[in-house]
C-alpha cells in the first residue's frame, strides 16, 4: 500500500515552460534565474516537455511540446543534454527538485516510436491511426495493450530516475491504464524511492465523455491509488464558474469541503489559479490587484500544495502560446507576497491540520486550519463591497500574518476587507 507523504502539502510548485521562459529559451538561461526562482520560496521546478517536437502535422510555427518525436532525448532548442543534466544538479544545489512533464498517452506523427513500431499505436473503427480526443490532431495515441509498450515506457521513466530528475508529472494520466502506472511507480522506486508522482487528472466531464466512447478514464479516486498529487480539476470547473458569474461562491465551497469525505485521508491536490491550459489569472479579473491578492493567498492557504505558473508572480496577463515562440510579459509584481505565503505555507499546520471553509454572506469565505498547537483563521472577500462576518474570535488584538497590520476584534466581529485577514491563534483560540 502506496503512503503519500502529507508534507507535500506544504510545498510549493513553480512551472516553467523553458522556450518560452526567457529571451533564450534555454536552460542555460533557466539556470540563471534559478537563484529568483528559489527565492520566491520554491520547492519543486516543473518543466513542461524538454524533448524534440514532431513535425508531421505540427501546430504552428515551432509545434506543441506535447507532441514528443523521441522521449530519449533533448529538444535541440532548449540545449543539449548535459545542459539538462547541469539543471538538475543547479536546482538540486539550491534545495530545489526537478520534476519532469512525461507524454505517454500520445506521440507525434513522425515519432521514433511510430515509426519503428506502428503496432503500438491506436486505430479507429476503420484501422487508421488515430487519436481519441478531435481536435488533438498532431498527435497519436498509444495502445497499451502491448506489453513492450510498456517495458519501453518503465525503461524511459528509470533512465530519467537515474539521471536525477525528482519527480514525473504525468499528461493526461487518467487516460494511461493504472497498472501500467503502478507497475512504472514500482520500478523508479528502485532507484530512488522518493520521487514525486503528479497525475493530471481531467474534468469529470472529460472523464465521462471518454467513457461514453468506449475507452478507459481513470477517476480522481482511483488514480490516488498509485500517485501523491492530482490536478483540482473536479473542482476547478466550479471556480471557473463562480469567476464568471454562472454559480454561487457557496456551491464552490460546498464542493471544496466535500473533497475530505470523497478521496483518502492523506490525499494531495495541488492548487492552482492557472496553469499553461488555462487563462492567466491576472486576465481573467481584468488585472484587478486587490482580487489577484485575495485569490493568491486563498490559493495558498488550501489544503494542498501550491502551484504557480511562471510570470503569475508579475501579473502577466496573456498565457504564452504552445506552438510559437512568447516570451513572459510583466504587468507587476507580487513576489513579496508569494515570499510570505511561500514561508507560511511550510508550517506544520498546513501537512496534517483540520481544514473547514464556511460560506459568510455572499461572497466571503472564512477558513479555519487547525493544528496541534496553533490554529489559523483567514477570511477572503471576493465580493465588491465592504463586510462584516460573524467569528468565534474572542476580543482582543491580532497581528496579520500577511498585511502585517493589528486587527482590533469587538463584538466576535473582523472586517472582511477586499484584501485578505489572516491570523494566528493558540489551538482554542487564544491570541497567539
Amino acid at each position: 500500500m502506496k503512503t503519500t507523504p502529507t508534507d507535500l502539502r506544504k510545498r510549493t510548485m513553480y512551472q516553467v515552460f523553458v522556450r518560452n521562459h526567457t529571451k533564450d529559451g534555454t536552460f542555460k538561461a533557466l539556470i540563471a534565474d534559478l537563484d529568483r526562482i528559489k527565492d520566491l520560496g520554491t520547492d519543486i521546478l516543473y518543466l513542461l516537455p524538454v524533448h524534440p517536437i514532431g513535425e508531421k502535422r505540427r501546430k504552428g510555427t515551432m509545434g506543441s511540446p506535447y507532441a514528443i518525436r523521441d522521449y530519449r532525448k533533448i529538444s535541440p532548442d532548449l540545449g543539449t543534454m548535459d545542459d539538462f543534466k547541469t539543471l538538475i544538479g543547479e536546482a538540486h544545489q539550491r534545495g530545489m527538485k526537478i520534476m519532469m512533464d512525461i507524454v505517454f498517452n500520445h506521440t507525434s506523427w513522425d515519432s521514433l516510436l511510430l515509426e519503428n513500431h506502428p503496432e503500438w499505436f491506436h486505430r479507429n473503427e476503420n484501422g487508421e491511426l488515430s487519436g481519441r480526443v478531435g481536435d488533438w490532431w498532431d498527435i497519436v495515441d498509444l495502445d497499451y495493450g502491448h506489453p513492450a509498450l510498456w517495458d519501453e515506457m518503465i525503461d524511459v521513466l528509470t533512465g530519467y530516475a537515474k539521471m536525477g530528475v525528482d519527480g514525473f508529472r504525468s499528461d493526461v494520466a487518467s487516460l494511461v491504464p493504472l497498472d501500467f502506472w503502478e507497475r512504472a511507480r514500482h520500478a523508479v522506486s528502485e532507484i530512488n524511492n522518493d520521487v514525486i508522482w503528479l497525475a493530471e487528472t481531467v474534468e469529470t466531464h472529460f472523464c465521462k465523455h471518454i467513457r461514453d466512447m468506449g475507452y478507459a478514464c481513470a477517476s480522481e479516486g482511483e488514480i490516488f491509488q498509485v500517485f501523491d498529487m492530482t490536478y483540482d480539476y473536479d473542482l476547478f470547473p466550479f471556480l471557473k464558474g463562480y469567476w464568471h458569474g454562472k454559480i454561487s461562491l457557496k456551491r464552490y465551497v460546498e464542493r471544496l469541503n466535500e473533497q475530505d469525505g470523497i478521496y483518502p485521508e492523506n490525499y494531495v491536490k495541488i492548487r492552482f489559479l492557472e496553469n499553461h491550459d488555462q487563462p492567466r489569472i491576472a486576465d481573467v479579473l481584468n488585472l484587478n490587484k486587490e482580487k489577484i491578492i485575495t485569490w493568491t493567498t486563498f490559493m495558498f492557504l488550501q489544503k494542498g500544495a501550491a502551484f504557480l505558473y511562471a510570470g503569475q508572480e508579475y501579473l502577466s496577463d496573456r498565457r504564452p502560446g504552445l506552438f510559437e515562440k512568447d516570451p513572459i510579459q510583466r504587468n507587476g509584481d507580487i513576489r513579496p507576497l508569494i515570499k510570505k505565503l511561500t514561508r507560511l505555507k511550510k508550517e506544520d499546520l498546513f501537512a496534517n491540520g483540520a481544514f473547514v471553509y464556511e460560506i459568510k454572506g455572499k461572497d466571503v469565505i472564512h477558513l479555519t486550519i487547525t493544528g496541534v498547537q496553533d490554529k489559523i483563521e483567514a477570511f477572503f472577500n471576493f465580493g465588491n463591497e465592504t463586510c462584516s462576518v460573524g467569528s468565534d474570535l474572542p476580543e482582543g488584538k491580532y497581528d496579520d500574518l500577511i498585511s502585517d497590520e493589528n486587527h482590533c476584534v469587538e463584538d466576535t466581529a473582523i472586517p472582511a476587507r477586499m484584501t485578505p485577514v489572516v491570523i494566528k491563534t493558540g489551538r482554542r483560540g487564544q491570541h497567539a
